[in-house]
């Protein structure tokens, strides 16, 4: 009998709704929780170079600019990026274009686009759960030593968990494809800690790793669709294969190079700062309500809740005017778990009291 550590296979007729996301529980009317998108303007830095692309958009896109501006945020060469319509994208071109692999791992509780794109692609998926028990910490053990394809978040949607670089870099080796989904990585901090800690951004000795990023939480840009790839050009190269020609559009890219300047890495670090704040003001909060737990140290932009009644709970929350996001969707997870997004403290003291009243209720 083999002692490689073994990945779950889905059962049939028991499987999460991979398809649900945040935006279908955020309807009109209600005050949005479930949602991880930064909700402030744009700065004039950010909205006035879109703007500008208005007047031009007869012309077709061309990246090389954009392409350049993240490079060089990054440490990188510009053929170690590849720009793509959002982090989702990303997902479908990893499907996509690496069809040989065999046996293809995800860790999961994690966000579902990743294992919804490689199966859509015809893969069959296998899943490492980790355990809230162990407050979801990964243990590189536990992946499949034979996986040539593993994806994993860092930090990790909806669970907010931060793993360790050092435990998540321990995943890459020759012959393994290793995706790391860092679309909130720009929410993180640490002390002392001058930037994004435990990114793999600017790590280019580590074989097969591509990280995926977003450009849409923080800067409010959902609807602009931008988000791009690191990682060896090789390799990138064979998802620009499969890319649909001028797939990220002009705004888009103007949107790419504003946010990759020095101007938008410091206001994104006095922001990441902010959210801590608000966050460890959510976590105490919610500490006062009995019978909710908040598992771990949640490092992004949002926290993952357990509480009995979780289903009745947040559709007695709907009713009163406020939206959360259901857990349930997420593999690994069930029925009695929420995921809440940090906002304002004024917010999360309203939040609360509603909370509280829905639960006594």
């Amino acid at each position: 009998m083999s002692d490689q550590p073994s990945a779950v296979v889905p059962p049939a007729g028991v499987e999460p709704d991979l398809a649900h996301h945040g935006d279908a529980e955020a309807t009109a009317g209600l005050i949005d929780l479930a949602v991880n998108v930064r909700r402030a303007r744009p700065p004039a830095w950010l909205a006035d170079p879109i703007a500008a692309t208005l007047t031009d958009l007869a012309r077709y896109p061309d990246p090389a600019p954009a392409r350049a501006a993240v490079a060089a945020r990054h440490r990188r060469h510009p053929n170690e990026v590849l720009l793509t319509a959002g982090a989702a994208e990303g997902f479908v071109l990893i499907a996509q274009a690496l069809r040989g692999v065999r046996r293809p791992v995800v860790v999961h509780p994690q966000f579902t686009e990743p294992e919804a794109a490689l199966r859509a692609a015809g893969h069959p998926v296998e899943r490492v759960l980790l355990d809230a028990a162990d407050d979801f910490r990964l243990d590189p053990s536990r992946v499949p030593a034979d996986a040539d394809l593993v994806m994993i978040g860092n930090p990790t949607n909806p669970t907010s968990v931060l793993h360790p670089a050092q435990a998540v870099a321990a995943l890459a080796r020759p012959g393994r494809v290793l995706v790391v989904d860092e679309a909130f990585a720009d929410t993180t901090i640490a002390a002392g800690h001058p930037g994004e800690p435990e990114s793999l951004a600017e790590r280019r000795d580590l074989p097969g790793l591509l990280v995926v990023r977003s450009l849409t939480k923080t800067w409010g840009l959902a609807g602009l669709r931008i988000g791009y790839l690191l990682g060896a050009p090789e390799l990138l190269s064979r998802l620009a294969a499969v890319q649909p020609l001028w797939a990220v559009s002009t705004p888009a890219l103007a949107a790419a190079s504003a946010c990759a300047g020095t101007v938008a890495v410091q206001a994104e670090r006095a922001i990441a700062a902010d959210l801590a704040a608000d966050r460890e003001h959510l976590v105490a909060r919610l500490a006062e309500l009995p019978g909710v737990r908040v598992v771990g140290r949640p490092a992004s932009a949002f926290v993952l809740l357990r509480l009995p009644g979780a289903t009745a709970v947040r559709a007695a929350l709907r009713e009163r005017g406020w939206a959360v996001r259901r857990g349930d969707t997420f593999p690994g997870l069930g029925p009695d778990w929420l995921r809440v997004a940090v906002r304002d403290r004024n917010t999360t003291d309203a939040f609360i009291d509603v909370l509280r009243e829905t639960m006594e209720a």
